[in-house]
């Protein structure tokens, strides 16, 4: 297998990630989820658009194709995409008392435990603490939990999304703390 590199996304790439987006959501929920929760999840979760706008967002590429994407964010909300039912909130966090965010992490289907989201998370880890950030934040689905803990998120709470047609998804926000 090719090896991966890794760029900062541009909103040129929004067809291709929202593309990748919607079959990992699809495909790598379904073992954790009903099908009408997986349904729910495309309506919760996805790409909030800020954060490439906020040059946080990063694209890992394998034969030219994206294998991974996943972004940090320095603004509060914590996760939903730009259509989904949560409410994003825009305002600044304080690196000195406020955990960093890390959103929207997705692996491509086709590239799933080959060390994407480790590489994405070091990634969004890495640039968190060169902004200052001691510790991170996200609220990671049941798929994606095992890898969080694997890397040094512990739990903080599980919560339910607001429901979608009667249809809430689980959720657990986790953290980290940040070494220097």
């Amino acid at each position: 297998m090719a090896p991966s590199t890794y760029r900062i996304a541009t909103i040129d790439d929004l067809p291709a990630l929202r593309h990748v987006i919607a079959r990992a959501i699809a495909e790598l929920q379904a073992d954790f989820l009903t099908p009408a929760q997986v349904a729910a999840s495309a309506l919760t979760m996805g790409l909030d658009t800020q954060l490439i706008r906020d040059g946080t967002y990063f694209i890992i590429e394998r034969d030219a194709q994206i294998a991974g994407c996943g972004g940090w964010s320095f603004r509060s909300t914590l996760y939903g995409g730009d259509d989904s039912i949560v409410t994003r909130e825009p305002e600044q966090l304080n690196p000195a008392t406020d955990a960093a965010r890390v959103r929207a992490m997705y692996t491509h289907p086709d590239h799933t435990r080959c060390g994407i989201g480790r590489q994405i998370l070091g990634l969004c880890e890495e640039a968190a603490r060169a902004a200052g950030f001691h510790k991170t934040e996200m609220m990671a689905t049941l798929a994606g939990e095992p890898l969080y803990r694997a890397c040094g998120y512990l739990p903080i709470e599980q919560v339910m999304s607001a429901p979608i047609d009667g249809i809430s998804v689980p959720l657990i926000r986790m953290g980290k703390q940040l070494t220097a």
